[in-house]
C-alpha cells in the first residue's frame, strides 16, 4: 500500500491551528491516506500543512519526527536485497580451477574406496583418504578466509558510504537543524538554499528567487523558476512550479517546502528500478589485476599441462594412482599459483587506506579514487577557508569621513570601535560606520547563534556574511536597523558578485529601502551617490578613485574587502519602484529578474576590510607538494593584490608574483590560455566558469589536476577535474556529489596529506603484488623444474616404477593458504617510505606491474625454485649435492624427508620474500621492524608450519616427517638466500639509478 500521510478531508478546512491533543488514531488515519487522492500542487500550502499535522513556523518536534521515521522508514530508495551469507560463502568456490581440483579429489576418493574394497586381507593401505580430506579442508579454510576478507571489504565500503552520506537543512523544534537526508520524514519543513540537493518531494511554502535544475528528472536543461502560488489546474511534472522533487538541485535563491513524499514515494522513486539496474564499472586498477590474473592463470594452466605431459613422458603412468597423483599435482599447482584472493585483498587494502584518510579529515567517496590521488601533479585550491583559517573578522571599516578598527577576533560579538591613531572616533565617522555595518547585516543570510556551552558561538551560513553580523553586534548597528524587515531579495551569485535586499521601514510608514553589499569595484559601478556626514550627495570621479585606491591599499595588506550601499525608494509598494515591470494584474513576476531597476542609483556608504589569516600549516604543505613535483595554484574571487599577497606568504609565488584576473582569461584564445596556465599560479576575480577553463587547460597539458570547490557553480569544474575536492564545512550538497573527495576540515594541508597517503597506498599495493606474484611464480618454477630435472636431482628413482612428484598437492595448497593471505594483507598496511613525497607524480598510463616489477618477480621466482630444489637434492641419493648420511634410508623415506625440506624451504623463502618485497630499491633492513602486522603474520605462519611438521597426524595428512636440528639450519640458510639475492639485485639497481 502507498503509505502517504496527506489527509484529503483536511484540505477543505480552515488554515492550520495546532491541536492541543492530537489523537494517535486520527494521525494514523491521516497518514495512511493515498497521495493520489489529492494533488498538493492544486492545494493551498497552509491546507497541505494542516493535512500533514505540522506547523510551518516551527516544523516537527524531534519525538514526532522519530515516530514518523519508524512508521515510514528512512528516506532512501529501495536497494536490491542483500546476498545471503551462505550464498556469499559458496561463491568462494566458483572458480573453474577449484571445480577441477574438486573433481580430481573426487576421483581420488573413488579410487581409494575401490582399492579398499578390493584389498587382500591383511594388506596395508591408507586408513583414510588423507589427500582428499586435506584438500577439501584446505579449500574450505581458503573459502572462509576469502569470505572474511570480502566481508571486511564490504564493511569498509559501507562505512565509507556512511561518512559521505548527504545532509539537509530542516526546520525542527522551531530552529533550523542539519540532519542526515535519510532521516527526513513526511511533514518535515525543508530549508533550501543555493547548492542544496532537494532531499524529498515537497510543496513550496515560500520562495525567494528560487530556481531548481530538474534535468535529472524531467530532462529540462534550463533551471526552473519556482513559486509557492497554488496552481489553477493539473500540470505535467516539469510545469509544477510550486513543487520540488527529490534529487533535483537548487541553482539560485532560497525557499522552504513541506515534505509530501520520501524514499520510494517520490517521483524519482518511481524510476528507481531503472537506476538500480546500472552496475559499477571496473576501475583501471581492477581491470589490470583481472588482466594479470587471467594471463597468469592461462600461463599456469599451460605449465600444469606441460608438467602433466612431462610426468607421463619421463616417468610414465603405470597405475590409476599415478594418474590421480599427477592430476592432483597439476591442478593444485594451478590453484595455488593464481592469487584468487587478489581482488579481496586489493579492496581491503584500499579500504583500510581510505579509512586512515578519513581519520585525517579526507573522505574519499570511491575506493578507486586512490589510484588518481597519488598521480596528482597540480592542486588548484580556493583561498578562503582552504589556504586560510576561515575565521573571518571585520577588522577595518572605511567610510567617506574616515577609517576605524574593530577589536576582537573570531565569531564572539565582543569588541569595540576604535580609531586607527588611538584618538576618539568622531560622531560623523561613527554614524557612517553604523550605516555601513547596518547595510551589511541586512543584505545578509548569515546567522550567529550561542552554542550549547556558555561563551561559545555557532555560525549558520557563509563565514564572510556572519563576520558582518558579528561586527554589527559589536557596534550595536543591528539594533539601530532592527526596524527594517526584508520583503524581497536579489541573491548573491558568483557571476553578479553582489547581493541586494528590499526592506520595509516599520518606523517610516512602511517605505521601502534597498540595501546591497558586494565586491567594492563591482558595487561601486552601480552607485552614483555617496553618504557623507549624514547627507547624500553626488558621487564624484574623485570619490570613486579614492574608494578604488582604498580597495588596493587594503588588498595589499591582505584584507578581503566588501562594499556596502543603500537606496531609499520613497514608496511602500514594490510595483511602484521606478522601472519595475508588472503584468496586466499589476503583479511582479520575479523581482530577481529585475536587478537593473532595483540596483540602479545606489548610495555608497563604505566598505569593510575582513581579515582571514593564512593557516600556519599550509606553507609547509605547499613546500612538501613542491618537493613531490606537485604545483599549487590559488584560485579566488578576491582582489588580485589580496590574492598575490596571501600566495607569496604561503610560498605559492615569489614576493613580486602577479595574479591573473578572470577578465584577462576571457581575452585569451586557447593557445594563450594554455601558455598562461603553465606559468601563472594565482588567479583572482574569477567566476566558476573560469575554474573550468583552468582545469581543462591544465589537463590538455597532461596534468592530473585536483580542484577544490564549494558553491553550486563550482560543480562543473569539480566534476571535470581528475580529483574533484568538495569542502565539507562550507560546501554545498551539489558540489559534494560531484566531487571524488570531501575535506571534512576544508584545509589545503589535508589535500597534500591525502596525496601522500594515496602514494603510500599505491606503493603498498605494488608491494603485495610483487610478493604474491614472485612467491607464486617460485612455486610454479619449483614444480616445473622438479619434474623436468627429476632424474638429475634424485627425485626419480631409476629402480622404481611409477610417478614421483616433487611436492604433493596438499603441500602446495597449504603453502598457498599459509603465505598468500596474512602476509599480503599485512604488507597492505606497511608504513610509508621516507621518499614517498620526494618522487615525481606517477602517470596514470604507467602500469601497476611494470617491466621492472616483472624482472623482480621472475628473478625471485627462479632463486626461490633453485634453493628449494637444492634443499631437496641434498636429501636424495643420486642428486647433485647429496648428503651421504641419507644413503642408509630407502628412496621412499628419502623422498618424504626431501619433500618436507622442500616444503619448509618454500614456506620460509616466501616469508623472507615478504620482507624483501617491501621495496623495489630500498634495503629490506631499513625500517625492518616498522610493520608489526607483517611480523605477526610471519610468526603465525612459522607456528602453523611447525605444527604440520611435528604433529603426527598432520605428518600423515601432509606427507611430512619431523626434521632434525641440522636440517633446520639448511632450511633457514637456503631460504635466507632469497633475501640475500634480493639485496644484491637492489644494490645494482640503486647504482644504475644513480648513474
Amino acid at each position: 500500500m502507498d503509505d502517504r500521510i496527506i489527509d484529503p478531508s483536511a484540505l477543505s478546512r480552515e488554515p492550520y491551528v495546532e491541536p492541543e491533543d492530537a489523537k494517535e488514531t486520527q494521525e494514523v488515519k491521516a497518514q495512511q491516506a493515498l497521495l493520489n487522492d489529492v494533488d498538493p500542487s492544486l492545494t493551498d500550502a497552509d491546507q497541505v500543512a494542516q493535512a500533514l499535522n505540522v506547523d510551518p513556523r516551527t516544523g516537527l518536534s524531534s519525538d514526532e519526527a522519530k515516530r514518523r521515521l519508524d512508521k515510514f522508514g528512512p528516506n532512501e530508495l529501495a536497494s536490491a536485497p542483500p546476498v545471503p551469507k551462505w550464498k556469499k560463502f559458496l561463491q568462494q568456490f566458483q572458480d573453474p580451477l577449484v571445480y577441477l581440483l574438486l573433481a580430481a579429489t573426487a576421483i581420488s576418493l573413488v579410487a581409494w574406496i575401490i582399492e579398499k574394497v578390493n584389498a587382500a586381507p591383511g594388506a596395508e593401505g591408507e586408513a583414510l583418504p588423507f589427500d582428499s580430506i586435506v584438500i577439501v579442508l584446505i579449500l574450505i579454510v581458503n573459502a572462509i578466509l576469502g569470505y572474511m576478507q570480502e566481508a571486511k571489504a564490504e564493511e569498509a565500503v559501507n562505512a565509507l558510504s556512511e561518512m559521505t552520506a548527504p545532509t539537509s537543512n530542516v526546520l525542527r523544534n522551531g530552529r533550523v537543524e542539519r540532519i542526515n537526508t535519510t532521516d527526513i520524514v513526511p511533514g518535515d519543513i525543508l530549508v533550501l538554499g543555493e547548492g542544496d540537493t532537494v532531499p524529498a518531494d515537497g510543496r513550496l511554502l515560500a520562495a525567494a528567487s528560487l530556481r531548481i535544475a530538474e534535468a535529472s528528472l524531467t530532462g529540462e536543461s534550463v533551471p526552473v523558476s519556482k513559486k509557492p502560488a497554488t496552481l489553477d489546474s493539473a500540470k505535467a511534472l516539469g510545469d509544477r512550479a510550486n513543487m520540488v522533487f527529490n534529487g533535483t538541485s537548487v541553482t539560485q535563491g532560497t525557499g522552504r517546502a513541506i515534505v509530501t513524499g520520501t524514499g520510494m514515494n517520490t517521483q524519482v522513486g518511481k524510476i528507481a528500478d531503472l537506476l538500480q539496474s546500472t552496475e559499477d564499472e571496473a576501475t583501471p586498477l581492477q581491470k589490470e589485476m583481472n588482466h594479470v590474473s587471467k594471463i597468469l592463470g592461462i600461463a599456469v594452466c599451460i605449465i600444469a599441462v606441460v608438467v602433466l605431459l612431462a610426468l607421463a613422458v619421463l616417468e610414465g603412468f603405470h597405475s590409476v594412482h599415478d594418474v590421480i597423483d599427477s592430476l592432483l599435482l597439476a591442478v593444485s599447482l594451478a590453484v595455488a599459483a593464481v592469487p584468487e584472493g587478489l581482488a579481496a585483498i586489493l579492496t581491503v587494502v584500499l579500504a583500510l587506506g581510505v579509512q586512515r584518510m578519513a581519520a585525517h579529515h579526507a573522505i574519499v567517496k570511491k575506493l578507486h579514487s586512490v589510484e588518481t590521488l597519488g598521480s596528482a601533479s597540480v592542486i588548484c585550491s580556493d583561498k578562503t577557508g582552504t589556504l586560510t583559517r576561515n575565521e573571518m573578522t571585520v577588522e577595518r571599516v572605511v567610510v567617506p569621513s574616515g577609517e576605524v578598527e574593530l577589536t576582537g577576533t573570531g565569531y564572539a560579538p565582543e569588541g569595540d570601535m576604535v580609531s586607527i591613531d588611538g584618538s576618539a572616533v568622531p560622531e560623523n565617522v561613527a554614524n557612517e560606520v553604523l550605516a555601513t555595518l547596518g547595510a551589511g547585516t541586512l543584505a545578509n543570510d548569515g546567522e550567529l547563534r550561542e552554542g550549547e556551552k556558555p561563551g561559545t558561538w555557532e555560525i549558520v551560513g557563509d563565514p564572510t556574511e556572519v563576520s558582518l553580523v558579528v561586527a554589527a553586534r559589536k557596534t550595536h548597528a543591528d539594533k539601530k536597523f532592527a526596524h527594517f524587515d526584508r520583503v524581497a531579495e536579489i541573491p548573491f551569485t558568483s557571476e553578479r558578485k553582489r547581493m541586494s535586499v528590499i526592506t520595509r521601514n516599520a518606523t517610516d510608514a512602511g517605505k521601502l529601502t534597498v540595501f546591497a553589499k558586494g565586491a567594492p569595484d563591482v558595487l561601486l559601478s552601480y552607485c552614483d551617490r555617496i553618504y557623507v556626514n549624514g547627507a547624500i550627495r553626488k558621487l564624484t570621479e574623485g570619490d570613486r578613485q579614492d574608494i578604488l585606491d582604498t580597495v588596493e591599499r587594503l588588498s595589499r595588506e591582505a584584507y578581503r574587502t566588501l562594499g556596502e550601499a543603500f537606496r531609499p525608494l520613497e514608496t511602500d509598494s514594490l510595483a511602484q519602484i521606478p522601472g519595475i515591470r508588472t503584468n496586466s494584474a499589476g503583479e511582479i513576476s520575479d523581482i530577481s529578474e529585475q536587478a537593473e531597476a532595483i540596483e540602479a542609483h545606489l548610495v555608497w556608504c563604505g566598505m569593510v576590510g575582513i581579515i582571514d589569516p593564512p593557516r600556519t600549516e599550509v606553507r609547509d604543505a605547499v613546500a612538501e607538494a613542491h618537493r613531490a613535483g606537485i604545483r599549487t595554484v590559488m584560485i579566488t574571487g578576491d582582489h588580485p593584490l589580496t590574492a598575490a599577497r596571501i600566495a607569496s606568504d604561503l610560498g605559492i609565488i615569489a614576493k613580486d608574483g602577479k595574479a591573473l584576473t578572470g577578465d584577462e582569461l576571457d581575452a585569451m584564445d586557447e593557445a594563450q590560455l594554455d601558455k598562461a596556465t603553465s606559468e601563472v599560479s594565482v588567479y583572482a576575480r574569477v567566476a566558476p566558469e573560469h575554474k573550468l577553463k583552468i582545469v581543462e587547460s591544465l589537463q590538455r597539458q597532461g596534468n592530473i589536476a585536483a580542484m577544490t570547490g564549494d558553491g553550486v557553480n563550482d560543480a562543473p569544474a569539480v566534476k571535470s577535474a581528475d580529483i574533484g575536492v568538495a569542502m565539507g564545512i562550507t560546501g554545498t550538497e551539489v558540489t559534494k556529489q560531484s566531487a571524488k573527495m570531501i575535506l571534512a576540515d576544508d584545509n589545503f594541508s589535508t589535500i597534500v596529506a591525502a596525496v601522500r597517503e594515496g602514494r603510500g597506498i599505491f606503493d603498498n599495493i605494488r608491494k603485495f603484488l610483487r610478493y604474491l606474484l614472485s612467491s607464486n611464480v617460485g612455486e610454479v618454477f619449483t614444480v616445473f623444474f622438479g619434474v623436468v630435472f627429476a632424474g638429475w636431482l634424485g627425485i626419480k628413482n631409476p629402480e622404481s616404477v611409477g610417478v614421483t612428484v616433487p611436492l604433493l598437492a596438499t603441500q602446495l595448497l597449504w603453502i598457498n593458504l599459509l603465505t598468500d593471505a596474512a602476509p599480503a594483507l599485512a604488507m597492505g598496511v606497511d608504513p610509508m617510505t621516507e621518499d614517498v613525497m620526494n618522487r615525481k607524480p606517477r602517470k596514470l598510463t604507467d602500469r601497476v606491474i611494470d617491466g621492472a616489477m616483472w624482472g623482480d618477480i621472475v628473478y625471485i621466482g627462479i632463486i626461490m625454485a633453485a634453493v628449494t630444489l637444492i634443499g631437496m637434492d641434498m636429501h636424495l641419493t643420486g642428486g647433485l649435492f647429496t648428503d651421504r648420511s641419507v644413503d642408509a634410508m630407502g628412496h621412499d623415506a628419502q623422498m618424504v624427508e626431501a619433500r618436507t625440506m622442500g616444503f619448509t624451504i618454500l614456506v620460509f623463502a616466501q616469508l623472507f620474500n615478504a620482507i624483501a618485497s617491501r621495496s623495489h630499491l630500498q634495503s629490506a633492513f631499513v625500517g625492518l621492524f616498522s610493520n608489526k602486522w607483517l611480523w605477526g603474520a610471519i610468526g603465525l605462519s612459522i607456528v602453523l608450519q611447525l605444527l604440520v611438521i611435528y604433529v603426527p597426524f598432520l605428518n600423515t595428512a601432509f606427507g611430512t616427517t619431523p626434521l632434525p636440528p641440522m636440517a633446520w639450519l639448511e632450511c633457514i640458510g637456503l631460504a635466507f638466500f632469497v633475501l640475500v639475492a634480493s639485496e644484491i639485485r637492489k644494490i645494482f639497481l640503486r647504482m644504475r639509478a644513480k648513474k
